[in-house]
């Protein structure tokens, strides 16, 4: 009953026709009723703005994080489930991992081009436990200074390469810059040849 009174709280404002609107409380309550290992919402987080979740999140037993406790900001656009939401870690702690670069950002493919509506904050809270638990050696990925320096706050406006065991966004972008740039010279060679 409690859980139904908070999510009910939450929607102060928000017409209840509202397709986000609905499918939020819903997620609210499945994931108050049954969360993933883990993993906890702060109910203060959902009190003023039902976009808005902050999950509070336990390392899982035997692995590298085992015991340190970790938070994840879920933001919802008012696209969602058709846009994927804004989801990074947030705090002081921030994970070690190759996939997460100090900022909190999260290199998962089901936060971008792989999201599917189907998919809901469950499901993400999954994957980010399986991506942790799964890890063999905490490191930051190989580019996490410059992309800190240079990137979004949005992680979403991140175009991500994905590459299975390690993850390679900016090397592989420079690699591709050079790789067109010197096709640009050979092609403008080519033509200054023909020409000749």
């Amino acid at each position: 009953m409690k859980n139904k009174m908070l999510a009910e709280a939450t929607l102060t404002g928000w017409p209840r026709c509202c397709q986000l609107y609905k499918r939020l409380q819903k997620e609210l309550l499945a994931f108050q009723n049954d969360p993933p290992p883990g993993m906890t919402l702060d109910e203060k987080s959902v009190q003023n703005s039902i976009t808005q979740w902050i999950v509070d999140m336990e390392g899982a037993p035997g692995t590298l994080y085992e015991g340190e406790k970790f938070q994840l900001l879920f933001k919802f656009s008012s696209r969602y489930p058709f846009d994927s939401p804004q989801v990074m870690f947030t705090g002081d702690n921030i994970p070690v991992h190759p996939h997460v670069y100090s900022n909190g950002h999260i290199c998962l493919s089901i936060l971008t081009e792989d999201w599917s509506p189907a998919l809901s904050v469950q499901s993400v809270c999954l994957s980010i436990i399986s991506m942790l638990s799964s890890c063999k050696e905490k490191r930051r990925p190989p580019d996490n200074s410059f992309y800190v320096r240079t990137c979004n706050k949005n992680p979403k406006k991140t175009k991500w390469w994905y590459h299975g065991k390690y993850l390679t966004r900016t090397r592989n972008f420079f690699l591709l810059f050079r790789l067109k740039k010197i096709k640009l010279q050979e092609s403008r060679m080519n033509v200054f040849k023909a020409l000749n």
